[in-house]
């Protein structure tokens, strides 16, 4: 099901010509598109590529003239796996992946409209701001704040370790980023000091990390980190890792032989490891059944320290936190897997003796009367998602910090329900594109529905209230009453709905991911 209200052209191609706004590197025009001006495609950066390769960024090269914004840039190379989707197939190649784009009610230097920084997930190896499903102009309109979207490098090029490389290059590009955004946003109609940064899934984990970052320091006020994962390498670990990926390629994890290899060639590293790591099990331990390869590094520069130990230590304490996951994350990947209904016996004690923290016994006391596949999925969901998300607004406050809680469990309603409130449930709910890449399989065949719409509304409701005022309409977490908002049919504010898994990881430490 697409829509011209959920899908515009992908190229940027519909509205009029729009205003021209100056930036540091030099003049944009944009498009008139549905009361929005939109510019698309702007250069944050150099690209990455040559001498600049598998280094920090650099600066965007200066032009002449007036550069039309009308299209996105072209995306970071990467694997598209069973996830790229529509949307990754028709936009610009080249190698200027490092771009911006902007929604904005109106680029009047002197609105001072509150700026929402989007960064988009795909387990650090896949993903583009161009894609449909983060078309942001509901955002925008219905919030009357300013929508920045970005694109950062992923994969080999953005997060492998790599001799002669400053570790977690992906996330220097969202630094960057930022900076454009500080120094150019303005322009747009937007207020450099009063910034949002939000992100799903990796880039949730992206955002626990710039929170993290002495150099992202004073770049934002507020963060949205939506289903954060767990996964962070330590630097043995992403070492180790970095050398089975050169591997497969047939070189070493140095600069020097890996810029040997074309930048779209070289994401088959990282496709034809992540289809055997599970072999790797003995060795990566929990990294391995994740299947992604990349995840950022604890490596004790770009990122001292993992971000549950930054913020438990006051690292952010006057950044604004709204955090949260949903019911089943873990079941979109059962889903994809082709094992939805088809959990062994076997399978469910193997996860539960990878992930549960007190072992299979504790899992199965707190759930006895579930199903070998309700088992998998929650531990797993827990480990993956719920508990990292939970804990980093309990470390956030122990820091001295504000941190605001929420759990959606309205379930998708494409695949009669099968697939319940699932993984990434929230993008086509936050941004209304239900006909967009997972909306898609979300939403398969069904329009949405008034409840939809509702929840839709409300989601934006919440999420531009936050980034204006740091109140998404609940009360902030807190230890004893534990208050979080539930978002379903019908939203209630209620005591952490997930209570057993929480005293099951109550006292757990989310430490980097070791080298076995």
């Amino acid at each position: 099901m697409t829509t011209t209200e959920s899908r515009p052209p992908h190229d940027g191609s519909a509205g009029q010509p729009g205003p021209v706004v100056r930036t540091t590197a030099g003049a944009v025009r944009g498009r008139r598109e549905a009361g929005l001006a939109v510019f698309r495609g702007i250069p944050f950066a150099a690209p990455p590529v040559g001498e600049a390769r598998f280094m920090a960024p650099r600066p965007a090269h200066p032009w002449d003239g007036i550069r039309d914004a009308y299209a996105f840039g072209p995306p970071p190379p990467q694997d598209l796996g069973n996830l790229g989707g529509p949307g990754l197939l028709d936009v610009p190649e080249g190698d200027e992946w490092l771009t911006v784009n902007v929604w904005t009610p109106d680029p009047d230097p002197a609105a001072h409209r509150p700026v929402m920084v989007w960064i988009y997930g795909g387990a650090y190896k896949l993903g583009h701001s161009g894609s449909p499903g983060y078309d942001a102009r509901h955002v925008a309109a219905d919030g009357d704040v300013v929508v920045v979207s970005l694109n950062y490098r992923l994969g080999m090029e953005g997060f492998a370790s790599i001799e002669g490389a400053p570790a977690n290059r992906g996330l220097l590009d969202q630094v960057a980023a930022l900076e454009w955004v500080r120094d150019n946003i303005g322009s747009f109609g937007g207020d450099p000091g009063q910034v949002t940064v939000f992100g799903e899934s990796a880039g949730a984990g992206s955002v626990a990390s710039l929170l993290t970052m002495e150099r992202a320091s004073g770049l934002f006020r507020r963060a949205i980190a939506q289903s954060v994962p767990g996964t962070f390498f330590s630097d043995a670990l992403a070492r180790d890792i970095g050398a089975a990926l050169a591997a497969e390629v047939g070189l070493r994890p140095t600069v020097t032989d890996l810029a040997t290899v074309d930048p779209h060639r070289l994401t088959s590293a990282g496709e034809t490891l992540s289809a055997k790591m599970l072999q790797y099990v003995d060795r990566w331990g929990q990294a391995a059944p994740t299947v992604t390869p990349f995840s950022p590094v604890v490596d004790g520069e770009v990122l001292p320290t993992s971000p549950w130990q930054a913020l438990r230590s006051g690292a952010a304490q006057d950044v604004d936190l709204l955090v949260g996951h949903n019911r089943d994350e873990y079941r979109l990947f059962t889903a994809m897997a082709g094992r939805l209904g088809r959990i062994t016996e076997e399978q469910a004690a193997s996860a539960l003796r990878l992930f549960a923290p007190g072992g299979e016994e504790a899992y199965r006391a707190a759930f006895p009367e579930a199903s070998p596949g309700e088992l998998y999925e929650r531990v797993q969901t827990d480990w993956l998602f719920n508990m990292p998300s939970l804990h980093l607004a309990e470390a956030h406050r122990a820091g001295g910090g504000s941190a605001h809680v929420y759990e959606l469990t309205w379930p998708a309603p494409g695949n009669g329900g099968a697939l319940g409130a699932c993984h990434g449930l929230d993008i086509p709910l936050l941004f209304g594109t239900y006909g967009a890449d997972l909306g898609l399989l979300l939403f398969a065949g069904v329009e949405p529905s008034a409840e939809a719409l509702s929840l839709s509304t409300r989601f934006r409701a919440s999420w531009t209230s936050f980034a204006r005022s740091g109140d998404p309409g609940w009360p902030a977490y807190d230890d004893e009453q534990r208050l979080v908002q539930v978002l379903d049919a019908e939203p209630v504010v209620t005591a952490y709905p997930e209570e057993t898994s929480r005293r099951l990881w109550e006292g757990h430490d989310f430490q980097p991911l070791p080298l076995l």
